[in-house]
């Protein structure tokens, strides 16, 4: 009697398809070389972690602090300081534009980028004492609350606040130029880099667009880890970082410098 069970039904039919000539052992031996199962695909490259981008900020941050302490104790030429100004800003340009992971690149930025910061940084210490540890807690405080109010999402990183945030700082990098092409003429420009109600206002609209830009390599991390970006990634998004905070500690020693300038 025939069964009514399906997989037997089947197991039945399919032992029928042999019901054919007999194979030859050219046949054979092919059925015989075939893999059994396939390989489990895996990927390509090893995802980023949370840990990759600490320790790569570690060693940016860590070239940028040695080359600057170097340059103070050295106490470098102001003209050796600005040749490494130049170079630090076209390879920051480089490194944002191609959006590099190379980490020679991000780690020759970081220390020509620091010879400028020490340099500028032990001149504003020699007019005012102790303005560069104000400065560092300054920076180092806005990094905290600017990572705190990202962890408790007070601050979501949406479309819209991305989109405002860059024409902010586009705004403000062009307000930079025009000052300093009118500063030519009249040795003041429009007031935006001088001891004055406009002056600080412009210094904490500056600081304020640094702790956006922190804010968006924070979600530049996050997303990058979420959506297993390559561990290269990583290195990016230490740049990104170090980027962010030399632009708030640079408008923060200023800001420190008109008050205790005024006293």
């Amino acid at each position: 009697m025939e069964s009514k069970n399906p997989v037997f039904s089947r197991t039945r039919r399919q032992a029928g398809a042999w019901s054919g000539p007999a194979p030859s052992p050219g046949m054979l031996q092919n059925m015989y070389d075939a893999p059994s199962y396939a390989a489990p695909s895996r990927p390509a490259y090893r995802t980023m972690t949370l840990d990759d981008v600490v320790v790569r900020g570690f060693l940016t941050l860590g070239t940028l602090v040695v080359a600057a302490a170097g340059a103070w104790i050295l106490d470098v030429p102001p003209v050796f300081a600005i040749g490494a100004a130049v170079i630090a800003m076209i390879l920051g340009l480089i490194a944002s534009f191609t959006q590099s992971t190379n980490p020679a690149l991000i780690l020759a930025y970081a220390f020509f980028e620091g010879v400028f910061l020490g340099k500028i940084s032990q001149m504003f210490d020699g007019v005012v004492s102790g303005i560069v540890l104000q400065a560092v807690l300054g920076t180092a405080f806005a990094f905290g609350a600017v990572l705190t109010v990202y962890a408790l999402r007070v601050v979501r990183v949406t479309p819209k606040l991305v989109k405002y945030g860059l024409a902010a700082g586009i705004a403000a990098l062009g307000l930079i130029l025009v000052n300093l092409l009118v500063g030519l003429f009249n040795g003041v420009g429009l007031g935006l880099r001088t001891d004055s109600p406009i002056g600080w206002a412009f210094s904490i609209v500056m600081i304020l667009i640094g702790c956006f830009f922190l804010l968006l390599d924070f979600d530049s991390v996050e997303q990058g880890v979420r959506q297993g970006a390559p561990e290269k990634f990583a290195w990016q998004c230490a740049f990104g970082l170090t980027l962010s905070l030399v632009w708030i500690y640079l408008e923060v020693l200023r800001f420190v410098y008109y008050f205790s300038n005024s006293d």
